[in-house]
């Protein structure tokens, strides 16, 4: 899946690298209609109207695709019937066929059309398949990882992004994930076999502004040129910025730990991501 440089034969896309798509398979651009819904968009106003998100707006209009993160159809074959592009996320989704019902999942990457994945206890640790981390390989490639039993995948979804099954501690399954951090997730808890797809959405240029107003957001000060009214770094004389990196409502940017003490989860937590 590699990206594409396109000949500067205009401003827009002088700088622009889009991806190839190349692993897409399906001929069409419209999804599986039993398995999509409207999105109603806020353009970050609340019920009131009044603008509670800002840089929000506008962008083309999306349906969204109802994907399996629970993959609790077990110990029966599905097979792939198209990877296809999802607005609303940046990894491929694939139509996967169950005989008597479809349904759309994370595509890992490598899953190809004809392929056959499972789910559950009869799974085997194949690209593609959902087991329990009490019988995953160690030292698997993981992603779409549960993080309670049942709930589905919450962890290492997106584009190109895997967790590592480091080991087995009492009930827990101990996994490296995408951002460094190391921590236990109950055996019970499903992942799916191998790396989530699109590995090279990172390396896509936008180009241009209005690449970035269709996917609906729209253009963000910086603080540091604002007015000390408007921002705690605003103001000075020329290009001079004050004061330490922070949000407007001075909750500060770089270093300071806004994780909460005492958080259930900080007892799972083996080692903290890098910094």
């Amino acid at each position: 899946m590699p990206v594409k440089k396109h000949k500067p034969v205009s401003p827009g896309l002088r700088h622009h690298v889009s991806n190839t798509h190349e692993a897409l398979t399906s001929k069409s651009s419209k999804p599986y209609k039993a398995l999509t819904v409207g999105i109603k968009k806020s353009g970050g106003r609340n019920h009131d109207g009044k603008m509670t998100v800002r840089n929000i707006g506008g962008g083309h209009k999306r349906k969204y695709r109802i994907i399996d993160f629970k993959r609790d159809l077990e110990d029966r074959s599905a097979e792939v019937l198209t990877i296809e592009y999802d607005p609303n996320r940046s990894a491929y989704i694939a139509l996967v066929d169950y005989g008597d019902e479809k349904r759309y999942i994370i595509a890992p990457n490598g899953l190809k059309v004809g392929d056959k994945i499972m789910s559950g206890k009869a799974a085997l640790p194949n690209v593609g398949n959902a087991m329990y981390l009490d019988k995953i390989p160690l030292g698997s490639s993981i992603h779409a990882i549960e993080m309670s039993p049942g709930k589905g995948a919450q962890l290492a979804r997106s584009a190109g992004t895997y967790g590592t099954l480091m080991g087995r501690e009492g009930k827990y399954a101990i996994i490296k994930l995408p951002s460094g951090e190391v921590r236990r997730v109950l055996l019970t808890c499903k992942a799916t076999i191998g790396a989530t797809s699109n590995p090279d959405h990172a390396l896509q240029v936008m180009g241009k502004a209005g690449r970035n107003r269709w996917k609906g957001n729209r253009p963000r000060v910086r603080g540091v040129a604002m007015n000390p009214v408007d921002h705690p770094m605003g103001g000075g004389e020329g290009k001079s910025s004050g004061g330490h990196p922070r949000s407007r409502t001075g909750i500060m940017a770089k270093g300071q730990k806004t994780r909460n003490t005492k958080k259930y989860s900080s007892k799972l937590i083996i080692s903290r991501r890098k910094k």
